[in-house]
């Protein structure tokens, strides 16, 4: 027989898991309040969708200010009510945040479920994450969710007294279960912790032998996956629908005119992300704040781009990546019909870029575009190396360094180089760089 211990984590966090089942019912939305958008609960629709909901209803409320017991107000209660009823509908999910004491009251006047828009997003990221890390991050996020939730499955047992010799079941089983949450949470951040570490030291690795980091990031479905799978010849998995990529991949591409670099394929954001989901992903996102380059990919046909493109850089914002260098892709334009374009900024180099990832119309403007960022900080070297050395001329031709090459009688190559600090930093650690090489700068003529 189980012991209470296991009951309560069953009952709490298994939660997310076991009721999965109701995701396949039918649903009623709901919106309150003003809205930027035209249609404020396309996003939700399609959340839904995503998660495996079938749509049985929409309702928008204009009421501005939250009814502090069940967030909606009561004629808009008795609405949904009558609609989930005439639907059939077993579920209700309302697009914002709401208290535990609100998602109750709810549930109990309008005899179904009540999910809000932060547990429907958690529920997807749970059925999307598949390596160990997601898998981990997912269900952080999701006990700390549920830990503010506690008092809902015991409300039976509420009532009864506290005090010295009188503190009832209820109250033991709620300590009981933050305890455990608690303690499995602690778990999580650590095991997350070494991860990051794990991440930091390879970064670390990367950087002796530097290749440039190249991360795509976007609002959910603005075609990320499809865009890295262009560029890396990969096979990613892509799909219409929102989240569809929630670990991160990582593939080496060669860049026409720079050479290699390394490119990553993220997480997509959404409107009001949930904080936890921000916190618990850190160790993932922290490959974006350390990238040298951003591609933000847009849904050029989207009529809300704008929107979605402040809700990228505020998360953009809470990770400290909003300074890193970033070319714009708006991506889709086989859909709105129109051409392969480019739009320079006041550097010369290439800030946005119209494109179809999908046709491949645009990627070499693209290229060119990171070709420009990320050799933007080199300068120009002579080298010479003596015949002994060819893995080390070979080395530089594999990283896109060399511009020409000419030979001596010797034998001898003389290389013009383009390198950054960074490159020179590796050329300096290579043992084959010996008294018989020179580098020597182009512009100043002194020996490096």
């Amino acid at each position: 027989m189980q012991n209470r211990a296991d009951l309560a984590l069953g009952g709490a966090a298994r939660e997310f898991g076991e009721q999965r089942d109701d995701f396949l019912d039918r649903a009623v939305l709901v919106h309150q309040g003003r809205s930027d958008s035209n249609n404020p609960l396309l996003e939700l629709r399609q959340l839904a969708e995503s998660a495996g909901v079938e749509v049985a209803a929409e309702i928008i409320g204009r009421r501005e200010s939250p009814n502090p017991a069940t967030f909606i107000g009561s004629g808009k209660v008795e609405q949904i009510k009558d609609e989930v009823a005439l639907s059939e509908a077993s579920l209700v999910v309302i697009n914002h945040a709401i208290t535990p004491l609100q998602e109750r009251n709810l549930e109990r006047i309008l005899e179904c479920r009540v999910l809000d828009r932060t547990r429907l997003i958690l529920d997807i990221f749970a059925q999307r994450a598949v390596t160990h890390e997601g898998k981990l991050q997912v269900e952080l996020a999701q006990l700390r969710y549920l830990s503010t939730r506690l008092v809902r499955g015991w409300t039976h047992l509420e009532r009864q007294k506290g005090g010295i010799g009188l503190r009832g079941p209820g109250e033991t089983q709620l300590e009981t279960d933050r305890r455990l949450i608690g303690k499995r949470i602690s778990t999580l951040v650590r095991r997350l912790e070494r991860i990051r570490r794990q991440r930091e030291l390879r970064r670390r690795s990367r950087r002796k032998v530097p290749v440039p980091t190249i991360s795509l990031v976007g609002y959910t479905n603005a075609g990320k996956s499809t865009l890295f799978n262009q560029l890396t010849e990969a096979n990613a998995f892509v799909a219409d629908q929102v989240f569809a990529t929630l670990d991160p991949t990582m593939r080496r591409i060669d860049v026409e005119g720079f050479g290699e670099a390394i490119i990553s394929d993220t997480v997509g954001f959404i409107q009001d992300l949930p904080h936890g989901l921000v916190s618990a992903f850190h160790a993932t996102l922290e490959e974006v704040s350390h990238a040298d380059l951003l591609i933000h990919v847009v849904d050029a046909t989207d009529p809300d781009r704008g929107e979605m493109m402040a809700a990228v850089n505020q998360v953009l914002d809470e990770i400290d990546a909003y300074q890193i260098p970033t070319i714009i892709a708006y991506n889709k334009i086989d859909l709105g019909g129109r051409a392969a374009d480019i739009e320079q900024g006041r550097e010369g180099r290439i800030q946005k870029v119209w494109l179809s990832a999908v046709s491949g119309e645009g990627m070499p403007l693209l290229l060119q575009g990171i070709a420009d960022h990320l050799g933007s900080d080199r300068r120009h070297f002579r080298l010479r190396l003596p015949v002994s050395a060819s893995r080390l001329r070979a080395s530089l031709y594999r990283r896109g360094s060399v511009v020409t090459e000419a030979f001596t009688d010797e034998g001898d190559s003389l290389l013009e180089l383009k390198l950054d600090s960074g490159d020179i930093g590796w050329l300096e650690q290579q043992e084959e760089l010996n008294s018989d090489s020179t580098l020597e700068s182009v512009a100043a003529t002194t020996q490096g």
